[in-house]
């Protein structure tokens, strides 16, 4: 560093002046978030009372499988297996990137650019299909409490454009905002546990709904695609690593909190709904009420007043969600343009807020235009208003489903990979084995969404749909492994920079500091 006054006077390239101008540009803004505004950061995107309205009742009905508490147990147990090597890897790696971060460090470059784009197309399919739920419910009850006929895209429309603003300010802003609406959210469904444990059906407090035998026949590996997304969000944890005080310790803390305490409380929750109507009789009348039967069940045990609060905090748990999934896909995005996988302007924070401005922005152009589409489509051509609707959840959610669990299998076996090269196998070997086990259940999983697409998503198995969808999936891994390649042999420094993050940032500017330091007239005499 000179000592010059004429070199003090105006920053240069290398000095601390125009570089922490960068770096505030360049990186999150630290210790934003605690435990508790990471947790509930990561479980909004569950949005356990869509779970429990409208997975859980759909899984019943479709599969005809009365055990599916025993499935979010199983689950849980896979999932928690995956935390455990996951959670290490978040030790050693910190990175608004997570998935593609952690691939690239155990896979190469390559597999980590087709790993970005894997998570940029999902996220993005799981934030934009809650706004057709969403849109859907918002003119229900318009409908319903309002007498009033309100096209679904238009509160679509209108979410877009708040979340969008939302995304914009401060973190722990809006971990305030998922905050509250996931804690009366869960109230709500845990008084409707102990109210169906207190006036259960006919078959009284049955356990029948842990019972193995109830898993018997075909349609298991389908089922788990169905309750495995009722788990996505823990996994973002990562994702916030930068924006954390200590994010060694705190990241790993609310993985394990947030799959564990999701897998107990889905368990539970789901077990009380079989409760309520008694197990033999759970999966038809889930045919028959269909998205409609918690609310049908509260309305008995806990009146109509209760049911009517439970449908607004069912959107407003819905708009969580959305909010949750629109800052890591903006976060992916900021980490991608960062490590020169997307334009250079997605690596950059707002100056006001230290949210990635250009990433949130994006993020709010694609979920506009996805609506817009599904909205010149309404009705057409089956004259089913609802169908576009539908289709943009079932479509969206099942696609960006498939992609997270794509995502955690070879999330799995990069952390194989990553602490051999290390030479810690011996010490971590208990770990790896259970990213081993993890690894090999999610891709069996994986194969059966691929398999059942057509059952996931509704339509018939010869239905061009039934593979068009997953290759979606399939086309932006292919796409991100040509990018891979294509970095590797034109600019392979930016290749090399996949999945460092900051680390990158900070290596590039103690460089460019010790060149100008070099060329200084203060060097040189």
């Amino acid at each position: 560093m000179t000592t010059g006054s004429s070199s003090t006077s105006r920053p240069t390239a290398g000095d601390g002046g125009i570089n922490t101008f960068k770096g505030q540009e360049r990186a999150l803004r630290a210790d934003r978030l605690g435990t508790g505004g990471l947790l509930l950061s990561v479980l909004a995107a569950t949005a356990p009372l869509m779970v429990v309205a409208g997975v859980m009742p759909t899984t019943f009905a479709v599969m005809g499988i009365a055990g599916q508490p025993l499935l979010f147990v199983a689950l849980g147990v896979v999932l928690i297996l995956f935390s455990v090597g996951y959670a290490e890897m978040s030790r050693h790696v910190h990175n608004a990137g997570a998935f593609y971060a952690y691939i690239s460090r155990g896979l190469g470059g390559t597999a980590g650019a087709s790993a970005a784009l894997v998570a940029l197309v999902a996220y993005n399919a799981l934030q934009a299909g809650i706004y057709g739920i969403f849109g859907f419910e918002v003119s229900n009850l318009f409908a319903t409490y309002a007498d009033t006929t309100v096209a679904w895209w238009i509160p679509a429309l209108l979410a877009v454009a708040a979340v969008g603003v939302l995304g914009w300010l401060k973190i722990d802003v809006n971990a305030r905002v998922l905050g509250v609406l996931l804690v009366i959210e869960v109230a709500l469904v845990v008084v409707f546990d102990v109210a169906a444990v207190a006036d259960p059906g006919s078959q009284g407090l049955s356990l029948h709904a842990f019972d193995p035998g109830t898993l018997s026949g075909a349609g298991i590996g389908t089922a788990l695609c169905f309750c495995i997304a009722a788990f996505l969000g823990f996994e973002q944890a990562p994702v916030y690593a930068e924006e954390t005080s200590r994010p060694h310790i705190l990241v790993p803390r609310v993985m394990f909190l947030a799959v564990g305490g999701v897998a107990v409380f889905f368990a539970i929750s789901c077990w009380a709904l079989t409760v309520a109507t008694g197990p033999s009789a759970i999966v038809a009348t889930a045919q028959k009420e269909s998205a409609g039967l918690l609310f049908t069940l509260t309305e008995s045990r806990l009146g109509g007043t209760f049911t009517d609060v439970l449908h607004v905090l069912f959107v407003t748990g819905m708009f969580a969600a959305m909010l949750s999934f629109h800052n890591v896909v903006a976060r992916y995005a900021f980490a991608m343009g960062r490590e020169g996988l997307l334009p250079a302007a997605f690596g950059r924070t707002s100056s006001s807020s230290g949210a990635p401005a250009a990433g949130s922005l994006s993020q709010t152009a694609v979920s506009l235009v996805i609506v817009l589409a599904f909205a010149l489509t309404d009705g057409k051509p089956t004259g089913d208003p609802t169908a576009p609707v539908l289709h943009l959840f079932t479509w969206g959610g099942n696609i960006g489903a498939l992609g997270v669990i794509v995502l955690m299998a070879a999330a799995s076996l990069s952390v194989i990979v990553f602490f051999v090269r290390r030479g810690a196998a011996a010490a971590q070997a208990w770990r790896l084995a259970t990213s081993a086990l993890a690894g090999t259940a999610l891709l069996v999983i994986a194969v059966y969404t691929v398999k059942d697409f057509d059952v996931l998503v509704g339509t018939g198995p010869d239905s061009a749909l039934s593979w068009a969808l997953p290759g979606i999936i399939g086309l932006a891994l292919a796409a991100g492994l040509v990018q891979g390649a294509v970095l590797r042999s034109r600019k392979p420094a930016t290749h090399a920079r996949i999945g460092l993050g900051n680390e990158a940032f900070q290596l590039e500017k103690a460089a460019e500091a010790e060149v100008a330091g070099a060329g200084s007239p203060a060097d040189t005499g």
